[in-house]
């Protein structure tokens, strides 16, 4: 097979509409458009979210609350539940991801104190709460911050 020959699946493409090209087409005359109205016109039609000069949803809905565009979030996991490592091994990032403990590291992973811990672990992440880093540390585990 050679480039030229490439062609779609048959029946995956479908004509365009040849608009404007006499009654007989189904498409003449006014092309699909009907009759006058804001909507035949050329350039015609309303912005998104209007609503007909009746005042739009956007606008009528109370505004609540803030949002800090420079928050940073972390990806959260309790300290139980590091459990599933086997012992003396180093926790990172990456095989918390590959466990399926975190989805996206985000800023990266901030390692809660939920749960029981009984292995001895090197934990390495951005953040560790005071909770977390004491059972890891209790248990002769290192809390590493990177």
């Amino acid at each position: 097979m050679k480039l030229h020959e490439l062609q779609p699946a048959a029946g995956s493409t479908t004509a365009p509409k040849r608009l404007g090209r006499g009654t007989g087409s189904g498409l003449g005359k006014t092309s699909g458009k009907g009759h006058k109205g804001q909507k035949a016109r050329s350039g015609g039609g309303v912005r998104p979210g209007f609503e007909g000069g009746q005042m739009p949803l956007t606008r009528r809905v109370p505004k609540r609350g803030f949002t800090n565009v420079f928050r940073t979030e972390y990806a959260t996991v309790n300290v139980g539940k590091l459990d599933i490592f086997e012992d003396g091994a180093v926790v990172t990032a990456e095989m918390l991801k590959e466990a399926g403990l975190i989805k996206k590291e985000l800023a990266g992973v901030k390692i809660l104190g939920g749960g029981e811990l009984s292995k001895k672990l090197t934990v390495q992440a951005e953040k560790f709460s005071e909770a977390a880093k004491q059972k890891i540390e209790t248990l002769g585990g290192k809390a590493e911050v990177k």
